[in-house]
């Protein structure tokens, strides 16, 4: 698999001609937890800006068909994009009102091949021709050097979010700036943080602040308080960065360089956002930095885990069980980099892993099983997975409770 393909279609599939949806495929889009909605889903507002004839209320599910070229696999499909609409159809309690492509064949399909659940997708629909005929070119990152390329150029895209290029309304940051929740307005922010941007642990401190809920349990508290984080941590974004990209600059050079920081902060803030998060649940949670467990300390010459349980002491004292360590690392996706932590913590051969990966397929379940990896999922995210798995998934709540056990 040449890493020039996927470089190769980017630049072929830019431009004004093309408009981007990017997402990561969750186990409701693939096949993988069996609940056979028959494609991915898509947000409303961005098929009906697509394919204006679909946004008609009084037709019950108006559908469109069109080409669609998934250039990584090599395969052509005839597919369908469709408003699912029964709930203003008689059926306003219990119908469905969502937008999805359908007509890829099922599991033939890489789109819907439960192998791909979490990887990072590309639809690059190009604007219709003069017959008035759409056309989507579409690319499912085959391993994670391509999807590393992919946001090298569009910033972090994190399960459950999408982003579309150009984003709507010219709007850079693909945000409506309302306080619906922890948006801050300009007079909201602290007058330091608007001129030196303010670190990710500054953020959270502000989340944790909006978002106290001390009377939720583990898994909503984070999940909510994450959603809260990366609100503010745009709207920080946009009230620094807007007036600089409004006045202008002096040439490209000045321009791709203020781009590259924005990008390079998103993905900073991406990749540390999740373990900070896990960190003040468990002090929360009356767990004692240092006795009850270790951030980010050295288990071997060269190796750091995220998390450790008890202490970094107790893991390098050979008198002290193994059977009484623990091990957590924290990734946001972890389709390829689950296989990064299995030489992390040589002592402890049980690997807990905290992602928000919506789903995984099975086989690739088995595979973590097989070498040691125990998935830690928010309990609001397992049934993204498929049924089979659902089971075997520990929340966090849970992975908490058993850490406190061990100091019993």
């Amino acid at each position: 698999m040449p890493i020039g393909d996927i470089v190769e279609w980017l630049d072929e599939h830019s431009g004004a001609d093309f408009t981007w949806h990017i997402k990561r495929l969750s186990g409701n889009d693939t096949l993988a937890n069996g609940s056979h909605q028959a494609g991915p889903y898509f947000p409303r507002e961005v098929l009906f800006g697509l394919f204006p004839s679909l946004a008609r209320q009084e037709i019950k599910n108006p559908d469109v068909h069109f080409d669609l070229y998934l250039d990584s696999h090599a395969d052509h499909r005839r597919v369908r994009a469709i408003w699912y609409n029964n709930k203003f159809h008689g059926n306003a309690k219990g119908g469905r009102n969502e937008t999805r492509l359908t007509g890829f064949g099922g599991g033939a399909s890489a789109l819907l091949d439960p192998e791909s659940t979490g990887a990072l997708t590309i639809f690059a629909f190009r604007a219709p021709s003069s017959s008035g005929q759409a056309v989507c070119h579409a690319w499912v990152c085959r391993h994670e050097t391509e999807e590393e390329i992919v946001e090298d150029r569009v910033g972090p895209v994190e399960p459950g979010r999408w982003m579309t290029w150009p984003p709507p309304q010219g709007h850079l940051f693909n945000q409506t700036p309302v306080r619906a929740s922890c948006w801050l307005q300009s007079h909201e922010i602290p007058t330091p943080w608007l001129t030196r941007f303010p670190g990710s642990r500054e953020i959270i401190r502000k989340a944790v602040e909006l978002r106290s809920d001390s009377t939720l349990d583990p898994d909503r508290r984070l999940l909510r308080r994450r959603e809260c984080e990366y609100e503010i941590f745009l709207s920080v974004e946009e009230a620094i960065e807007l007036p600089l990209i409004m006045a202008g600059f002096r040439n490209v050079d000045s321009f791709v360089s203020r781009a590259q920081t924005i990008l390079q902060r998103r993905k900073a803030r991406s990749g540390r956002s999740l373990e900070l998060h896990a960190r003040e649940i468990f002090i929360e949670e009356r767990l004692i930095e240092g006795t009850d467990f270790a951030h980010q300390p050295e288990s071997e010459p060269g190796k750091r885990p995220d998390f450790l349980f008890p202490s970094a002491e107790a893991y390098r004292d050979p008198a002290f069980p193994g059977e009484r360590l623990r091990m957590l690392a924290v990734k946001t996706t972890c389709r390829d980099r689950w296989r990064q932590i299995l030489n992390e913590a040589d002592r402890i051969p049980a690997k807990h892993l905290l992602t928000l990966q919506e789903g995984v397929s099975e086989s690739q379940f088995r595979e973590m099983t097989g070498a040691g990896v125990q998935l830690v999922v928010p309990a609001g995210l397992t049934d993204k997975f498929p049924k089979s798995v659902q089971p075997h998934l520990q929340t966090l709540e849970s992975f908490i409770g058993d850490v406190r056990l061990l100091k019993k």
